[in-house]
């Protein structure tokens, strides 16, 4: 039995072709690949001595011969197949290990040439990396390093590679192909040939095509409702700091509802530099407050809506802690994320082992950084399209808003102000959020009017028995007329914070000064719809 072995990612390499040696196979090799093993004292043939043909084009060429393809597609079952090998004097390749040129990270350096890109094309490689998947009864095909163990471990067990092995071992090659492709297609798609093409080329934001590339996480017992399928996918490189990379501690396995929360309490979670604590309920930030600490930051949020709490999402950005855990548990929780739980928090999570435990690490950098480095594009399913845009990660400071009013914020509402802005961002348009001393009081979210929105906020501050006097409130897109500034202003706002830019903001400013309260503009709307 033979095996061609030609890698760009030698990890592993040496230990997988001394298992092979062991089990009697015969080793080809290519370039760096072919000296590695040697220097390893294995016992190589160079691919150019096989096949009789030496490399050329600089190593463009170099595993693109029949000798080589002849002996991983023939079918050794079909009699003509090895009656040609025989012919020609080829033998049958069993097993191949490949992996590719590394175009992606190549192309992820800012400093990347167009040259570089395609010198980092690989040809050989998925040339025959198709060809052994395609023959995969007769032929094993490695594409990633951490497949190694396996396939070493099953061979010495067995005897041979099973079947099913190896057809996973194709899909597994077959999907590295179509990433691979997709993100060569990315790339030129995105290169803008008007702007020229020497150099370090000028990419476009939207490339001509599209490859969205996912590998699946888990198959879902149903989607949004019961009569729906569904099943959790995750990018091919996730972000660190993602939902994704959630490691679970305890509990079911999530749904698809549950994951849809979980990430948008996440999301707006790590936005705090200080110890901050969110409850999503239905992708609705339903309580959020910053503290000293997890436990006070917990017990403010929970305080502005315990009714809509009830099987929430709970996130933290700073670790939880025995107290926080026991505080928690009071109330009925879907799932808690934190960077960190501490055994004793573990333990007391332990009693109630429905609850789902993620722990989750924050972004490297701090929020500020972290919104700079998010996913660039998001999407969006439409029927047979999707809708690609910018990610919303504009970050507010006050001096990048303006005052418009007679009456200037005083310093704990511009810090207020800055918060309900932040929570206003991850709440479904039209968005309405009263907040005071670092937490929400009021949030309406998601109506068609922004009227309803702060009536809503209002109602749901009723029932919490919370006071709306002397709030701040942040609205997620202007005011159209002031008949919506005169309600928060009824229920007890004295300082508001809104993007502006409606035809009547002039209107809006009046009534703010008739009123007496506050107003800041910032010239940033955030729709989440």
């Amino acid at each position: 039995m033979q095996a061609l072995i030609s890698v760009s990612d030698k990890t592993g390499v040496v230990e997988l072709a001394q298992g092979l040696h062991q089990l009697g196979v015969r080793l080809l090799s290519t370039g760096g690949t072919a000296r590695l093993l040697t220097q390893a004292g294995l016992p190589v043939t160079e691919v150019a001595a096989y096949t009789g043909f030496p490399e050329m084009l600089d190593g463009r060429v170099k595993t693109l011969h029949p000798k080589v393809h002849g002996g991983l597609l023939a079918r050794r079952d079909v009699p003509a197949h090895m009656q040609a090998l025989a012919e020609h004097g080829m033998d049958t390749l069993d097993v191949l290990v490949v992996n590719l040129y590394p175009f992606e990270a190549t192309v992820a350096q800012p400093d990347c040439t167009l040259e570089d890109a395609i010198e980092n094309i690989d040809i050989g490689g998925p040339a025959m990396v198709r060809s052994a998947a395609k023959n995969w009864r007769d032929v094993a095909v490695l594409t990633d390093p951490t497949q190694y163990a396996q396939v070493l471990t099953e061979w010495q067990s067995q005897g041979h590679i099973s079947p099913s092995t190896r057809f996973a071992l194709a899909v597994a090659a077959f999907n590295r192909i179509s990433q691979y492709d997709g993100a060569i297609s990315d790339y030129l798609s995105s290169v803008d040939a008007t702007q020229g093409l020497a150099g370090v080329p000028t990419r476009l934001t939207y490339p001509e095509q599209f490859n969205p590339r996912y590998v699946k996480v888990q198959d879902l017992r149903y989607g949004e409702n019961p009569h729906q399928d569904a099943a959790f996918y995750q990018d091919v490189t996730p972000l660190p700091g993602s939902l994704v990379t959630a490691r679970s501690l305890q509990g079911k396995p999530l749904s698809y509802n549950n994951l849809a929360d979980a990430d948008a309490a996440w999301a707006c979670v790590k936005s705090f530099d200080q110890a901050a604590c969110v409850i999503v309920k239905h992708a609705n930030p339903c309580g959020v407050a910053m503290a000293e600490n997890p436990l006070q930051a917990y017990r403010k949020a929970f305080q502005t809506d315990p009714t809509s709490a009830f099987g929430g999402i709970i996130a933290f950005n700073q670790a939880v802690d025995q107290g926080v855990a026991e505080a928690v548990c009071q109330q009925f929780v879907e799932v808690l994320m934190a960077p960190h739980f501490t055994e004793q928090a573990l333990a007391v999570l332990a009693t109630k082992p429905n609850v789902r435990v993620l722990a989750i690490d924050l972004p490297p950098g701090g929020p500020s950084v972290w919104a700079q480095s998010a996913n660039a594009l998001e999407l969006k399913r439409i029927e047979s399209g999707v809708l690609l845009q910018s990610a919303d990660t504009h970050r507010l400071a006050p001096n990048d808003w303006q005052v418009v009013t007679h009456v200037q914020p005083t310093a704990a509402q511009c810090s207020d102000l800055l918060f309900a802005w932040r929570v206003a961002k991850y709440v479904k348009s039209n968005a309405i959020v009263f907040c005071a001393n670092g937490m929400t009081m009021g949030v309406g979210a998601g109506q068609m009017s922004r009227l309803d929105s702060a009536r809503i906020a209002g109602i749901k501050a009723e029932h919490a028995g919370l006071s709306l006097q002397n709030t701040v409130v942040a609205s997620d897109a202007f005011f159209p007329f002031r008949d919506g500034l005169d309600v928060v202003v009824a229920a007890g706002a004295t300082a508001v914070i809104q993007p502006g830019g409606s035809m009547r903001d002039q209107e809006v400013i009046d009534a703010a000064n008739e009123h007496g309260v506050a107003m800041v503009l910032t010239g940033v709307r955030h729709f989440r719809h």
